[in-house]
């Protein structure tokens, strides 16, 4: 007779931060919870002979043969109670807070298999097609456009659809320049016209370097990426390349820019469908430490030339200070740091971090924005390390402890 709910109740009030975890009990019941402000993926299916969680629905729709529509998501703050006798109720163990899922399991982490997330990422690539038009200076004549690595291919797409939008009112506006009667051969000329697309660089080893240990990351990069000769007017054209999200900036430095750069184009853009990683994540992710974020070192090169270094050690101090003051009193101290500059000065401060030395092509970095990135994911407003709102108050209380670990040159996590 445990009564599993009030267990579970009691003992998550004292809890702080995004979870997802499921339990085995000795005398046979069984229990999925999620944090209450939906930070980490839940979902399940039942039926009569199983009950199954896991964090990703196309998991269960493969394993299990189900539609979509029969796998649900278990609610922020609620938990899948499972009784021995096959009962299987969701019940609230926690008040919900505003929900703030993850955005970027949907940028990168989750398979984009499921029908959500697949459309979510074409959207972030769609969203892309007015800045690098303007980046280009809408010369599709002289640009060829890749993806770099595969994760990034469905943004891919949706960023194609955007430019094939655009260009099909451009053709309208052609076509009427040509008077009442244009012949075949000049309305044919105008409609033929499409964006240069090619495959310029191929990953050869199946390994995600983003996930591999810091000791082991730089070796791997330097020879993960081939790149396909031949297919670029040398000095004239110019490159773009969406990639799904740009952390710390080591792919892109050791390896990509230099073989995009034996193609001898006139410039290379990467454009990041994600916005800046600016913050720690501390709620399931492992990106926990300041100086690994490439924009993190972009502001600090900033402040430097802008000579505000002094704002450091204020920063700090405030952020030691934090750690002595109740956790639901604490907020996030390092946002006045980026709030110095803009989006475009820290992305043009990355761009001249990243580009290798040796290089002859120009290099611009450009990013998603925030707003774009909501308007992608209406449903996954968890933006903390990008944006530094975190949900909880221990992610301020993580963030200023970053902050403080960095100052004194500690190699370590904040949590």
């Amino acid at each position: 007779n445990i009564d599993v709910q009030r267990i579970l109740a009691r003992s998550v009030k004292d809890f702080d931060g995004g979870y997802a975890m499921a339990g085995l009990i000795g005398h046979g019941d069984a229990f999925v919870v999620r944090d209450p402000s939906g930070i980490r993926p839940a979902f399940y299916y039942c039926d009569d002979e199983v009950c199954v969680a896991a964090s990703e629905r196309p998991a269960i729709m493969t394993a299990f043969n189900v539609r979509v529509e029969q796998v649900k998501e278990l609610h922020p703050g609620k938990a899948l109670i499972i009784r021995k006798n096959g009962e299987v109720k969701e019940l609230k163990i926690a008040e919900p807070a505003e929900k703030k899922s993850c955005s970027f399991e949907r940028i990168y982490f989750s398979r984009g298999t499921d029908k959500d997330i697949y459309q979510e990422r074409k959207k972030l690539g769609h969203l892309l097609t007015d800045k690098i038009l303007k980046a280009i200076d809408y010369d599709l004549h002289n640009t060829v456009f890749s993806f770099i690595p595969n994760t990034a291919e469905v943004a891919f797409y949706g960023l194609m659809d955007g430019l094939n939008d655009y260009l099909n009112k451009h053709k309208i506006a052609e076509i009427k320049k040509l008077g009442t009667n244009p012949g075949d051969a000049a309305i044919e000329k105008v409609l033929s016209f499409k964006p240069r697309v090619e495959k310029l660089a191929i990953k050869d080893v199946k390994m995600r370097t983003f996930i591999t240990e810091d000791a082991t990351r730089d070796e791997l990069v330097s020879h993960v990426y081939d790149v396909t000769y031949g297919l670029i007017n040398n000095n004239v054209d110019t490159i773009v390349v969406i990639d799904d999200s740009i952390v710390r900036g080591t792919t892109l430095q050791q390896s990509i820019l230099n073989i995009l750069d034996r193609l001898a184009p006139k410039r290379i853009i990467v454009v990041s469908s994600a916005p800046q990683i600016r913050y720690p994540d501390c709620y399931g992710i492992d990106m926990s430490k300041l100086k690994d974020f490439v924009a993190f070192r972009a502001m600090i090169a900033l402040l430097k030339e802008h000579n505000k270094e002094y704002l450091l050690q204020e920063v700090y101090a405030a952020c030691k200070k934090s750690l002595e003051v109740p956790l639901q009193e604490t907020k996030n101290e390092v946002k006045v740091l980026y709030d110095q500059f803009t989006d475009d000065e820290i992305s043009s401060k990355i761009s001249e971090i990243l580009r290798p030395k040796h290089i002859f092509s120009n290099v611009d970095i450009l990013y998603q924005s925030i707003e774009n990135l909501h308007l992608a994911c209406p449903n996954h407003l968890g933006d903390w390390y990008f944006s530094g709102n975190f949900p909880t108050k221990g992610g301020n209380r993580v963030v200023n402890k970053a902050f403080i670990n960095y100052i004194e040159g500690k190699d370590t996590r904040a949590y």
